[in-house]
């Protein structure tokens, strides 16, 4: 005869700790930002389809920095496209601050991307006619923000990032860690919480490269502001917090960065040697012929 432990409601233990396992996972994920379940993504040409995104499943809370790595064709571009709502997947779901962004139209995409969503990409993507604050302002201004009251809360982003003094300068006037800064100081005049950065440090040297990770990693320490990175560089990705790799359009790793980093140098070290035992035995063949 098998006995039953039963809870002080009178359920036995077994069920409760299920139905508190499915409570918890349901908080979790009313609480993430950013929450995608078996997203996949196919593009289709002449008849042909093909296959990027393979049933990827990732919840990020608020207050997260993760960083996406893979190489070539592995889909972190076609990833982080439909985190910010530049594409859309061709199944699965995709909620956004709560909203179920497959639902959506281009307006209202259009909207959730200037309000929820803050731009920091490689090639820094400023306006060059415009000055320095016009650019910061930008955003503010397509949200029907004054340009009064835009001009001033960019000043106040600028200051941020150290940058006020060169307001009225245009782009081509500041150095590329600059202009990089005032990219950032554009990405959160809107107060968006989330910041999408594509490859922020791919036309910088390595000095300036540290000084704009660390203002990354400030806004996500003291304004609780979530970063997404996509980076190819095992040294920036060092500085978040989450690491996620792909490869052929599934997620090979999701967790610690530390841990991910060192799997990753570990399995390259690996690689590296198997080469070079390959390489040796060639020669020797070579030798005995």
């Amino acid at each position: 005869m098998v006995s039953t432990t039963m809870d002080t409601k009178g359920k036995p233990i077994n069920q409760t700790v299920a139905l508190s396992t499915a409570q918890s996972q349901t908080q979790t994920r009313s609480q993430a930002l950013i929450d995608i379940r078996k997203v996949t993504k196919s593009y289709f040409s002449g008849g042909i389809e093909t296959q990027v995104l393979f049933g990827i499943d990732l919840l990020v809370p608020q207050g997260d920095f993760l960083a996406v790595m893979g190489q070539s064709g592995s889909g972190k571009s076609t990833l982080m496209n439909i985190f910010g709502c530049l594409d859309q997947a061709t199944s699965g779901t995709y909620r956004l601050n709560g909203l179920d962004t497959l639902t959506l139209s281009r307006s209202e995409l259009a909207t959730i991307r200037n309000r929820t969503i803050g731009f920091v990409f490689q090639s820094f993507n400023l306006i060059k006619r415009m000055s320095v604050a016009e650019n910061v302002a930008l955003p503010l201004i397509y949200a029907g923000v004054s340009r009064d009251k835009a001009y001033k809360k960019a000043l106040v982003e600028l200051e941020r990032v150290g940058l006020k003094e060169y307001a009225k300068r245009l782009p081509n006037q500041l150095s590329g860690g600059q202009q990089q800064r005032v990219a950032i100081a554009r990405a959160l005049v809107a107060d968006p919480p989330l910041i999408l950065a594509d490859e922020p440090t791919g036309n910088l040297d390595t000095q300036t490269s540290v000084e704009i990770m660390r203002s990354l990693q400030q806004l996500n320490v003291e304004r609780g502001i979530t970063i997404l990175l996509v980076t190819h560089e095992p040294d920036i990705a060092a500085y978040s917090k989450r690491l996620v790799r792909l490869k052929d359009g599934h997620v090979l790793y999701d967790g610690p960065a530390v841990e991910g980093l060192q799997q990753l140098a570990q399995s390259h070290e690996a690689h590296a040697q198997a080469a070079l035992s390959s390489d040796m035995s060639q020669d020797q063949s070579g030798a005995l012929l």
